[in-house]
């Protein structure tokens, strides 16, 4: 029993678990620490052997409730087993339904399979999710930052119910130990998108290659797929699929490309800059639309990672306010719209503070978590 309940968790790799098989006995005090981290309710260790195997299968039902079990890959090998993302699958899951429960003003989501049955052509699918949306790539281009312009795709995403998680160090119920780009979780009213930070090893700046990750989340929530996703943004695409030529299309739409030259790596990088993506986002599109060679964007892709290793490292940037942590981790919506069932008193400010901020904050900030979302 003690391996049924922990060898799929979060905590199978660490050492207490690991000495408990081999030396066949554990503390008690390591096993309530291990029962903790893996949220297994710690009687469940001296429950009958059908019990536990009952508490599995639930667990197990309402994980898959959320996320299918395979990943969603773009270009690369990476796989996501649950047990990688389970706490922060069933965190979100908590949050969706405590908003079901509190908030009147749901309706069913518009989103969700708009895109399940293809239109005749990538570029109909782009403009349908873009009308859906309301997304303007006037203001996306027109964005000073790539960081204002992902946070502008964000605000459309959410403004249609489409829930946006970002991951914060130290704010998540588990600790992300894998590399993936993050994953869409189901429900019919408020899907949520988890976006992993970080340049992921890649050569790539973080908020050009999130721009290109979340549009290509919010297809997946168009089409109906809720997997954790795995993206390789440095691959040349050869089997990307639709997805991913509807987010190229959303982003650099191909009559656009047709029309800029592409005579060396600095073109590229310019319309990376215009269309708020990275330069080798563009150098795959570009390649895949036939306005470069493979040859020719492959080697871009080369001085791309060389320029990446050849950079200044920037240097670890501080720990963001506590309401600015949970304000990202629980996303803008979902925060707002719970704080107003706060001030409503459908919700009350303990269970606010236990399921949106995951105890973080107290009742006491909650003003200063209302003012940092003005």
């Amino acid at each position: 029993m003690f391996v049924d309940l922990l060898e799929n968790s979060v905590v199978n790799g660490r050492a207490p678990y690991v000495h408990a098989l081999e030396q066949s006995k554990i503390q008690y005090s390591e096993l309530l620490k291990l029962a903790r981290k893996a949220e297994v309710p710690h009687p469940l260790f001296f429950a009958p052997p059908a019990v536990v195997q009952a508490q599995l299968r639930t667990k197990t039902t309402k994980l898959l409730q959320g996320v299918a079990p395979d990943t969603f890959t773009v270009n690369t090998r990476t796989t996501v087993k649950l047990r990688d993302v389970e706490l922060i699958v069933k965190d979100l899951l908590r949050k969706q339904e405590l908003a079901r429960k509190h908030d009147p003003t749901l309706v069913k989501n518009k989103i969700i399979g708009l895109l399940r049955k293809p239109r005749p052509t990538v570029r109909e699918d782009a403009e349908a999710l873009i009308k859906e949306i309301g997304l303007d790539r006037d203001a996306i281009r027109q964005a000073r930052k790539k960081e204002t312009a992902l946070e502008l795709i964000v605000e459309r995403l959410e403004a249609n119910q489409v829930l946006v998680s970002r991951s914060v160090r130290g704010y998540m119920p588990q600790l992300i130990e894998v590399h993936f780009s993050g994953m869409t979780v189901r429900d019919s009213k408020l899907p949520y998108i988890f976006l992993t930070g970080g340049d992921h090893g890649d050569f790539q700046e973080p908020h050009g290659r999130q721009i290109f990750t979340l549009v290509l989340m919010a297809v997946l929530v168009a089409r109906g797929i809720f997997a954790p996703v795995s993206y390789d943004a440095n691959s040349t695409a050869p089997d990307a699929g639709r997805e991913y030529d509807i987010v190229g299309e959303i982003l650099m739409p191909a009559a656009e490309l047709q029309r800029i030259p592409f005579e060396d790596l600095d073109d590229v990088k310019a319309a990376a800059d215009l269309f708020k993506v990275t330069p080798s986002a563009v150098a795959v599109r570009a390649m895949r639309l036939g306005r470069l060679s493979p040859l020719t964007a492959t080697g871009y892709l080369r001085e791309l990672e060389e320029e990446f290793r050849a950079r200044n490292k920037p240097s670890r940037t501080s720990q963001p306010k506590p309401v600015n942590a949970v304000k990202k981790y629980s996303g803008r919506e979902l925060t707002a719209r719970m704080l107003r069932a706060v001030e409503e008193g459908r919700l009350s400010q303990r269970e606010f503070c236990r399921v949106v901020c995951l105890n973080r904050i107290g009742p006491s900030d909650i003003g200063e978590l209302k003012a940092a979302l003005r």
